[in-house]
Formats: structure tokens, sequence, C-alpha cells
């Protein structure tokens, strides 16, 4: 929200639905995200995120306070973790919890590509060609194409991010999932390295301006856009 809001200061109009966008970009994002672990998880077998009241599409059962304040203010944040027993599940702890980590990311990119169905079927559209143009000239449909547009933004972001596999981000428990055994062991002795490792990229990123999490995204951003969009 801090970069947009030079540009939204003139028009109240557009700071509302750039609001509402990310408000509803933050439940499916993280909740939406949450609740695809616990479903996934049971549906192989494991019943913890049930029995810890995890298997709702409730957002209030998913979303951590300070984890969706800071996403909704900088893009980035985290929900509260669901509890999975891979022990429990049927395909082995190793391939079922990779399927489990994978079901969060995925749902990320369904919910942007349902998202964006008015824009490939061309219902909704814009003469604008950017996002900071409909800020500052939009009005009408405009403003709905602008809705929708941050909402794929931030799922499309949220999926490719938490596919990097460092810990505990979920491409972490994909790639140690199907990667062969003793190359997993190797990852798994950086596990608790991971949360210093994402944070320092993440203050790197706030301190000199060029954000090495940010690049990583970018090398793949477009294209997977470009798939869900269809432009």
């Amino acid at each position: 929200m801090i970069w947009y809001l030079n540009a939204l200061q003139d028009n109240p109009a557009v700071f509302a639905v750039y609001l509402a966008a990310w408000l509803v970009a933050i439940v499916t994002g993280l909740a939406f995200h949450e609740f695809c672990h616990a479903w996934t998880a049971y549906q192989l077998g494991d019943d913890t995120a049930r029995r810890n009241g995890r298997l709702t599409l409730n957002p209030l059962a998913h979303l951590d306070p300070v984890g969706s304040t800071l996403l909704l203010l900088f893009g980035f944040g985290w929900a509260k973790p669901t509890p999975v027993n891979p022990w429990r599940l049927r395909t082995g702890p190793r391939q079922g919890f990779a399927l489990v980590a994978f079901a969060g990311p995925a749902s990320n990119f369904f919910f942007a590509a349902l998202a964006a169905i008015p824009i490939r079927l061309g219902v909704v559209q814009t003469s604008f060609p950017t996002i900071e143009a409909v800020i500052r000239r939009g009005s009408g449909e405009d403003y709905l194409w602008l809705f929708l547009s941050f909402i794929i933004t931030l799922n499309v972001l949220l999926g490719i991010f938490n596919l990097i596999p460092i810990s505990p981000l979920d491409g972490f428990k994909v790639v140690t999932g199907i990667a062969p055994r003793e190359v997993a062991r190797a990852l798994e002795q950086l596990a608790p390295w991971g949360p210093g490792i994402l944070m320092t990229l993440i203050a790197i990123g706030f301190l000199t301006g060029f954000s090495p999490l940010g690049w990583l995204i970018g090398l793949v951003y477009d294209d997977v856009l470009r798939v869900i969009v269809g432009t």
C-alpha cells in the first residue's frame, strides 16, 4: 500500500478500490492458501488441521494479525502455519508433504486465474497501459479492471514467492519432498537457517533498493502473469 499512497492521495475513490482489492487478495492469498494445505492433508489421510479448526474457509482461522498487516502495507506477510503430521499422509511423509506444500501456491495461481476470467474474456477492459495510469486517469470500468488486477497481482506474487526453495516457504518442502534422499537430507540441514536467510534477503531489499527476492520473482513473474491473464 505504501508505494501507492502518493499516487492515490488525490483520488479517494481509487484508493477505496485499491484497499478493497488488497483486502480481498489478502483473504484469498493467505486464508484460501492455508485452507488448501489443510484440505490436501485431509484428503491424504491426516486430520491434524481439521482437529485444530483449520479445515475451514473462515479467514479468521487462518490469518495472522501481524503477517496480514505487513502484507497490506508492504506486500509480504504470512498466515498461521497449517499443522500437518507428514507421517499420517497416505503417500508417505516426503511425497505427501510435498503435495500438501504445493497445494498452497497452487491455490494462489488458481484464484488469480479465476479473477482473470473477466479480463481474458474481454468483459472487463481498460484503455490504460499500466496500473499507475489507471490510478491517475481512470474511471468506471477501469476501476473494476484495477480491482481484479490487484487480486491477480498479489496472488501471483504470493504463489511465486512461496515456491522459492528457502525454509519455511512451501518451495523448500516441495524440493525436499521430490529430491533424491541424499540431496533432501543435505538441504534439510539448512532448514534452521532458512528464516534468517529470508529476513536477510528482505532487509537487503529495503536497505539497498535492490531486492534479491524481487529479482528471483521477476524471473518468472511476467511469464506466469501472461499465462494467467492471456496477454
